[in-house]
């Protein structure tokens, strides 16, 4: 029976994700005016454009923009943050006005906008690579330390022109890409090479650069967790291609079953859709489980025998918060199955903005990738010259996080503290949230082995879903803006992330700072029992 139930709650949210998009895209009441028998394709479209501008009508519209565009979504910066962001804008105005005095935006992962501070070293080499001036001032011996100074001077030696204003190589800084791959074959214990790395502006861009490779039409396919990180959806989107949805499995703490990933390859396959690629995220977001290596073994076989390319999206590796766990990548699990670069296609993605670092406004990232044959890297070096190349600060913040100080080095003792703060704090409010959310009525919560989120569910009074209703909602998006609404507290709705239809989730951060965890909890505590009692069936 559960094996039924879940494929009616895949084929359900299937159809809804399908659903939403063809909501955004509907048809506009006003149709465009037929196309006149004597007139092209194109000369058709420009004389239609022409009617349009000749009636008034504005030039761009939801009738005339890319359906595409009106059909992806992104829920982290959905619908709850605007209002956020609108309240916001009230209580600089009237600070009395709401019955909270802050916005706690827990929708993002966003370290720094949260207060956490910047790993000194890092910022120490980023400040005098962009000022090099300072290397040759006496004085700066005395303000930055010795390593930092000569890793700055390493790095500049290897920028063109030492000028971190200067455009780069497409793909990145060859010495900075080399160094990126020193620093994965020390992680492996495989050898990793520097012409596999494209350095993106964060992971994003690497993972809209992967869609645009693999995705023609909707009839190419994307193996995606339910729950997903929404870029991936949107991305697909944006791109024309098909989600295929495989369910992590929320009763075994999110786990991910190869047996469900076969199941889904074969129904999408029956539908005529030829799926690329299958997406991993691990740790994951927004569900905050951890792989264990035996799992990604049986992934990495699913992906060779059924000619898949794995996209490992691995920006959360620094983020384990439990002993038993720990982060391996799936190129050091496929070669430790013996498999090399002609056995299976694997692109793996990193960033600065999340582990201990959270340089997120950095905007500094990268893809290896492996497994691809030389015509196929020559059209993805064409997309990424398109954009020319991303930021350098960027690009040297992601060398220093793959290759940090080592032992020896005069910043090494003071990195590793701030290191280890920060990376047991995240794991004391991840505890902490995730008994506060375990205590309460009609919630529970998966333990976060890894990332920065929980992802509660939400077993809501049936009043409470039928005033969602009401409201034209989803019950958990109507949680979420009542808890914005009475605590300033910002989460996410676990419907902008997909979830088995009728259970309802919200995704909440754990970056507040470790002083403010407490009063978060209260406050949500005290909404949520008011919340219960309101819509007690």
């Amino acid at each position: 029976m559960r094996r039924f139930a879940a494929d009616r709650a895949r084929r359900a949210v299937a159809a809804s994700l399908r659903g939403a998009a063809s909501r955004s895209a509907a048809p506009s009441p006003h149709p465009p005016a037929p196309r006149h028998p004597a007139y092209p394709v194109g000369a058709a479209a420009m004389a239609a454009a022409m009617s349009t501008a000749a009636a008034g009508a504005p030039p761009v519209s939801l009738d005339t923009i890319n359906p595409k565009v009106l059909k992806c979504e992104y829920a982290v910066r959905g619908e709850i943050v605007t209002h956020a962001q609108n309240l916001q804008q009230e209580l600089q105005k009237n600070p009395e006005s709401l019955p909270f005095d802050e916005i706690l935006y827990c929708n993002i992962g966003n370290p720094q906008s949260l207060g956490q501070q910047p790993v000194t070293y890092f910022r120490e080499v980023l400040s005098l690579c962009d000022h090099p001036a300072l290397l040759d001032k006496s004085e700066t011996h005395a303000l930055y330390s010795s390593d930092a100074i000569e890793r700055a001077w390493q790095i500049i030696e290897k920028i063109p022109g030492r000028a971190t204003g200067a455009y780069s190589h497409s793909q990145g800084v060859k010495g900075l890409r080399d160094e990126i791959a020193a620093g994965i074959a020390t992680r492996d214990g495989f050898h990793a090479s520097g012409d596999n790395i494209f350095l993106t502006d964060g992971a994003s861009p690497a993972v809209h650069m992967m869609m645009q490779l693999l995705i023609s039409s909707e009839k190419d396919g994307i193996l995606c967790p339910i729950p997903q990180y929404p870029l991936y959806s949107a991305s697909i989107a944006l791109h024309g291609g098909s989600l295929v949805p495989y369910f992590l499995d929320e009763e075994a703490g999110w786990g991910l079953e190869v047996d469900e990933l076969k199941k889904q390859l074969e129904e999408a396959r029956s539908k005529g859709i030829t799926v690329r690629a299958l997406v991993v995220i691990n740790p994951g977001n927004p569900t905050g489980q951890v792989l264990a290596e035996e799992n990604q073994k049986k992934i990495v076989e699913f992906c060779k025998n059924d000619g898949l390319v794995l996209l490992a999206d691995e920006v959360y590796q620094e983020n384990i918060y439990v002993e038993d766990k720990q982060f391996h990548s799936f190129k050091k699990i496929a070669r430790s199955l013996g498999y090399t670069d002609d056995d299976l296609p694997l692109v793996s993605f990193q960033s600065v903005s999340k582990g201990y670092y959270g340089e997120c406004g950095k905007r500094g990232g990268y893809m290896e990738i492996t497994g691809f044959s030389p015509e196929v890297r020559e059209q993805i070096y064409k997309v990424a010259s398109i954009n020319l190349c991303s930021n350098v600060s960027g690009q040297i913040l992601a060398s220093l996080v793959m290759n940090p100080p080592k032992a020896g080095d005069e910043s090494f003792e003071s990195f590793m503290l701030e290191r280890d703060d920060i990376l047991s704090s995240l794991a004391r409010r991840a505890k902490a949230l995730e008994e506060a959310f375990n205590s309460l009525e009609g919630i529970t919560c998966n333990k976060a082995e890894g990332a920065m989120y929980l992802f509660p569910r939400l077993h809501l009074p049936q009043k409470a879903i039928g005033a969602a209703q009401a409201a034209g909602t989803a019950p958990d998006a109507y949680y979420a803006k009542r808890l914005l609404e009475a605590t300033g507290i910002v989460v996410v709705p676990g419907s902008g992330f997909g979830q088995v239809p009728g259970t309802w989730h919200f995704r909440c951060t754990i970056l507040p700072q470790e002083d403010k965890i407490p009063a978060i909890i209260s406050r949500f505590k005290e909404f949520h029992e008011k919340f219960m009692d309101e819509f007690r069936d």
